[in-house]
């Protein structure tokens, strides 16, 4: 047994040892979060390697909510470090009380030390959800930071954490005017996994924060390519709802927008419905994104549903439903943008971003409901589209209902609530089991000969199943494949949906590795993201990765999984009498081949399907799968030379 206080590992007591003061030990200063750096920081791949950057951007940005700040630039270096720097008031310089060192190298190397304990510094901090730039710094294998306060230069430098040198300071050039803070770190490789910082990661992530903060810019540069963008929002998280809404119908022109304060607690929402059928609701405390949403966003939904429900009836518009309208009626076709900012958050859920605070609901519920009503008197036009839409989501949904029940109570008769073709494995361990979904005949009767069946299921699809960008869930229901999916997973649908009843935690989407198998692919991750995007969230959702040839002479055989390696395997077999196979489907690998190359576990190679940047994958599965030509036919042209082994 171990436990865990502070900064101080207790450990256990090996046998035959004294248990005494030598028995603990202690970790200084940042030495804890070197030694766990997951404790910190989340993990220490990709994820981890990223959140080092919104570390140090947070202080920059906590200085734009202050009002001492109005630009950042973030620079992706060519030697794999990072450049942060911004127009604050920069870190204090002078000597701290109790530490008898300059306030700097306080902030730089102590965990949980800086200005946002103190509520007069800043009222509202989105800083605190972290452990703030020390952990940067310990966590690089060099850092260096520069601040610039009344004409004086100050800097330090520091390797893993540790100062190399005490403070210096110079006089400011004719070019360094003002004040500001610039930090520089390089992640020390020896601790993350990953060492490469992804564009579209940190370009994301500061999209995101200049809608959020209206007025502040961000500029972004990667000296690795050259590569520049400016994000700027005048209108603040109105023009996120219409940056979300991007090829989308919309069923008004405007988004509606209010900003409140209640309880000092400032709210900020901006909402506008499309002519689509799924929900798309982004929430932050402190631009902190709670993608697990939590009380702000409890408030929000619950006032929608009653001010509109109460509005249809006041209006008599609900005369002739004979359904009752529900929280997902309500929700079809939204794309809402839920900001709070406040005081001491608390954060709870298992990636700590979903809101815990109770009295947080009250408060949201309060401003959107007064804002809405006093909205919905003024653009009673607006309000009765909006209603109209609710209406028919609900009889939609009455229908879906009465389909489900009669295909249950057709199932009871049949003796079996699983799908016919249903090859299921024989462990119940959901988190041992994983299901393929196989697209064709031929391939699902190869991976049902191949698979191992312990803890392997197989669930053939035939053809192409339901676009459900373009349908409503009755629809959706009734499509044949789509149920068999969903009955398979066992986790529900809508509000049905229980992840805790989810019958496998790998589910592998298998197809051809040509135009129509990316087709089929595309049109179930659309299913999954939008009809069961929890299981995406969760990390449930995986492709397989069959091979494209097979290069053998004689016995001596390489699978390749493209051009490259198939060149390669040539070039390695050296031999005149090589073959190369092209695998165009699933179905021309027989059962020991499909199992060694992309069933086996300890062989295969799998893609896991995230969205870590949801924003621009509902925009992609808009393009892609919506109704408007003109943007698929854009996406296409400015992607088509990225396309590898396109099959005609």
């Amino acid at each position: 047994m171990s436990t865990k206080e502070g900064d101080g590992t207790l450990t256990a007591e090996p046998k035959g040892h004294h248990y005494d003061a030598t028995s603990i030990t202690v970790l200084e200063g940042l030495e804890a979060v070197r030694k766990r750096p997951a404790m910190y920081i989340g993990d220490i791949g990709v994820r981890g390697l990223h959140h080092l950057i919104w570390e140090v951007v947070d202080n920059s940005v906590d200085e734009a909510l202050s009002g001492h700040c109005d630009t950042v630039k973030v620079t992706i270096m060519k030697d794999g470090s990072i450049q942060v720097s911004d127009n604050g008031r920069g870190i204090p310089v002078d000597i701290h009380a109790t530490m008898k060192k300059p306030a700097l190298e306080v902030v730089m190397t102590t965990l949980h030390a800086g200005g946002k304990f103190d509520n007069d510094s800043y009222k509202v901090s989105g800083g605190l959800h972290g452990v703030g730039v020390s952990c940067v710094n310990a966590l690089s294998d060099w850092c260096t930071v520069e601040v610039l306060r009344e004409g004086k230069v100050y800097s330090q430098e520091y390797k893993r954490g540790v100062p190399v040198a005490a403070m210096s300071s110079r006089a400011a050039d004719k070019k360094e005017k003002g004040s500001g803070t610039t930090v520089r770190f390089h992640p020390d490789a020896t601790i993350f996994e990953v060492a490469e910082f992804n564009w579209d990661t940190v370009a994301s992530r500061l999209r995101e924060l200049a809608y959020l903060n209206s007025g502040l810019t961000i500029h972004l540069t990667d000296e690795r390519t050259d590569k520049t963008a400016e994000y700027f929002a005048k209108g603040g998280i109105a023009e996120f709802v219409k940056y979300l809404n991007t090829n989308k119908e919309t069923l008004h022109n405007k988004p509606v927008v209010f900003q409140r304060e209640r309880d000092m607690v400032a709210v900020d929402v901006a909402f506008q419905y499309n002519d689509t059928y799924s929900e798309t609701l982004l929430s932050f405390v402190n631009n902190i994104n709670t993608h697990e949403g939590g009380t702000h966003v409890g408030g929000f939904r619950s006032a929608l549903t009653r001010t509109l429900v109460n509005y249809a009836k006041s209006e008599g518009l609900m005369k002739s439903l004979k359904a009752d309208i529900g929280g997902e009626d309500v929700r079809e076709g939204l794309v809402a943008v839920v900001s709070v900012k406040m005081q001491n958050p608390q954060f709870e859920g298992q990636t700590k971003t979903k809101l815990g605070n109770s009295e947080i609901k009250g408060a949201v519920e309060t401003v959107v409901g007064e804002g809405l009503r006093e909205y919905f008197e003024e653009n009673p036009s607006v309000a009765r589209k909006i209603v109209e839409k609710m209406i028919s989501a609900a009889r939609a949904r009455e229908a879906a209902r009465k389909a489900r029940d009669l295909a249950r109570r057709k199932t009871i008769l049949d003796g079996g609530s699983l799908p016919g073709k249903l090859a299921d494995c024989a462990w119940d361990n959901p988190e041992e089991c994983e299901i393929y979904i196989v697209e064709g005949d031929s391939a699902g009767g190869s991976a049902k000969q191949g698979r191992d069946r312990r803890f392997q299921a197989i669930l053939p699809i035939r053809g192409k199943i339901l676009n459900v960008e373009k349908a409503r869930i009755d629809k959706i229901l009734a499509n044949e494949e789509i149920r068999s999916i969903i009955t398979a997973l066992g986790a529900g649908v809508k509000d049905e949906f229980d992840i805790s009843k989810l019958r496998y935690h790998r589910i592998i989407l298998m197809a051809d590795a040509d135009v129509d198998g990316a087709h089929i692919r595309t049109l179930l991750l659309t299913f999954l993201f939008r009809e069961l995007r929890p299981l995406v969230d969760a990390g449930h959702v995986y492709i397989a990765q069959p091979p494209l040839f097979l290069v053998k002479a004689g016995k001596d055989e390489h699978y390749c999984f493209d051009e490259k390696e198939r060149e390669e395997a040539i070039a390695r077999i050296g031999k005149k009498n090589v073959q190369v196979q092209r695998y165009k489907g699933l179905g021309e690998m027989n059962p020991d081949q499909l199992w060694k190359t992309t069933m086996n576990p300890e062989t295969r190679t799998l893609v896991k399907v995230n969205s870590d940047d949801a924003v621009e994958a509902d925009r992609i599965f808009t393009i892609l799968m919506g109704e408007q030509v003109e943007p698929r036919r854009q996406f296409i042209e400015e992607n088509a030379l990225a396309v590898k082994n396109l099959d005609i």
